[in-house]
């Protein structure tokens, strides 16, 4: 299994095993670099976790095959965000990669929104994706009011912020925060023109030279220990970081910002050399994901599934209202290591699973620019 420590955790690895009576060796690392070894290199795995944002990729450089949707066992089950870009009918679908649009395998091999019965990647954690805050420095602001992606470009935090060092996902960061901070404005949010992505870095490197970032990580501890050490007071954050932290005690907030969420969706690929006994095997630890031990884990550290129904088994009904419908905790709450993550009468904050994922601002995104804006994303790491 290769792929990021978010999915790639022991407790998970430890859990399959026993379930699927099968042997696992989970590879995680960080984002830049699984999605190099996954497209230059498909021997080197049989099961690729990511995000939706590597799909293209992957499917262009042939490291992939398509998985039967006969072989999944809940597959008419699966929500519709990724079937259909929505989970209720007003929701917005979101500019640049919507899953809906990369999952399906179309008769000419090509990716589209068409069913086939064979996917690129089963759809299995989702979330939507902001920055997350110290709030014994950063004032707690009101979701989808006040809390704004151009806090990450406030000169009061100069020296305190930090970037996920990822093309496809720090970029959409920087660039929701500079057009809230009405420093450029975009045509299409997820289709950024070359021009605009000129624009754009122009500002970010100023604002590197002038020590206004401290910082790009490229692992979830990495985040961790960055805003642990006070290193950063404000950062790229996903949601495991966060409940790291208050399972430490460091009170730290994941935003709503009113300018809408980068959302992402949870891919699991089969490798395009996987054959024989192993494709059997990881059929059998895909569709052991949607069964609802694991989903549970994830809900524990702000991930969604997309088989929910299993997952709400095996949480109790407290942690279903908090995690899920975004209800004040009736009780102290676990985090997935075990410690308590919540406190009793926290609220989560941006509400609801159904909630959330009606301010979806983009998707991480392979843009059609996506090679012109790499050379652009290392010239700003080394400024």
């Amino acid at each position: 299994m290769l792929g990021t420590h978010v999915t790639l955790r022991e407790a998970i690895r430890r859990q399959a095993e026993q379930d699927l009576g099968i042997d696992l060796v989970f590879m995680p690392g960080g984002n830049a670099e699984i999605l190099y070894q996954a497209s230059s290199d498909p021997d080197s795995f049989d099961v690729y976790e990511q995000w939706s944002n590597s799909i293209k990729i992957l499917w262009r450089a042939q490291s992939i095959q398509a998985i039967e949707t006969r072989r999944i066992a809940l597959w008419d089950a699966a929500s519709d965000l990724a079937k259909t870009g929505r989970l209720t009918p007003d929701a917005p679908i979101g500019r640049g990669d919507a899953p809906c649009k990369l999952i399906n395998v179309q008769p000419n091999g090509a990716l589209g929104p068409d069913p086939t019965g064979r996917i690129s990647f089963l759809p299995y954690v989702h979330n939507v994706d902001a920055f997350g805050y110290d709030t014994r420095i950063v004032p707690t602001g009101t979701p989808y009011e006040t809390e704004s992606w151009g806090w990450m470009l406030d000169p009061r935090w100069r020296g305190r912020v930090a970037l996920v060092n990822d093309p496809t996902i720090g970029l959409f960061d920087m660039a929701l925060a500079a057009q809230a901070r009405g420093l450029i404005e975009f045509e299409d949010i997820g289709e950024l023109t070359k021009a605009e992505i000129d624009r754009l870095f122009e500002i970010l490197i100023s604002l590197k030279l002038a020590g206004h970032f401290s910082g790009f990580w490229s692992e979830v501890p990495e985040s961790v220990e960055m805003m642990r050490s006070g290193r950063a007071a404000i950062a790229s954050m996903f949601s495991p970081a966060i409940t790291d932290l208050n399972e430490s005690g460091i009170s730290a907030v994941y935003a709503a910002p009113r300018e809408g969420y980068r959302a992402w969706h949870g891919v699991m690929c089969l490798s395009s050399r996987c054959q024989g006994r192993a494709l059997d095997a990881a059929y059998d630890y895909m569709n052991w994901w949607l069964s609802g031990w694991p989903g549970a884990f994830v809900a524990r550290q702000g991930y969604y599934i997309s088989v929910p129904e299993p997952a709400r088994a095996q949480l109790t009904p407290n942690e279903w209202d908090y995690w899920y419908d975004g209800k004040p905790a009736a009780t102290d709450l676990p985090g997935p290591d075990g410690a308590i993550a919540v406190r009793a009468g926290s609220l989560r904050n941006g509400g609801s699973y159904w909630q959330r994922f009606s301010n979806v601002a983009v998707w991480n995104t392979v843009m059609n620019t996506y090679e012109y804006s790499l050379p652009r994303w290392y010239e700003l790491l080394l400024a």
